[in-house]
């Protein structure tokens, strides 16, 4: 599915996009229940290779979701200034859409490391001791990212 932006004038480049997903901490994951109420949850990610991962745990309301409809959106909100004068607010956004699932091997090792660079880079080495004690309770869920778009009010 093709996602356009209404406002064509605030819409940002491709590569703009991807530095606001580089740069984030945080975004929202949302999904559909199978109540077909949507579901957004918070979470830290990294995105390398047109994917963004996500770890968690292996069971629990968000899998179970998943598992029934694994199309999601993910949407990250990079700088933001109220401008109350304006009644407007300078921001820039991207939503990523796409499919996610559960990957396993060498690419959750990659994944995980990633999460390490990203988050705890100063503990590198301390960190790769802490996945590989927890690696077997921890699950990375994959993005494969089919659809890009990002906006921003600069002024």
């Amino acid at each position: 599915m093709d996602h356009k932006i209404r406002k064509q004038e605030r819409k940002v480049s491709d590569s703009e996009a991807i530095e606001i997903l580089q740069q984030g901490e945080f975004g929202v994951l949302s999904m559909c229940t199978t109540e077909k109420e949507g579901y957004g949850i918070p979470l830290n990610y990294v995105l390398h290779d047109n994917a963004i991962y996500f770890h968690g745990a292996k069971e629990g309301f968000k899998l179970d979701t998943l598992q029934m409809n694994n199309k999601v959106s993910f949407c990250v909100v990079g700088k933001t200034r109220i401008l109350p004068d304006k009644f407007s607010t300078i921001y820039e956004s991207t939503i990523a859409f796409g499919s996610i699932s559960e990957i396993e091997g060498s690419e959750k090792q990659a994944a995980l490391e990633l999460f390490l660079e990203k988050y705890s880079n100063d503990f590198i080495p301390k960190g790769k001791k802490y996945i590989n004690k927890l690696y077997d309770e921890v699950l990375i869920l994959k993005l494969s990212i089919e659809n890009l778009t990002g906006k921003a009010r600069m002024q």
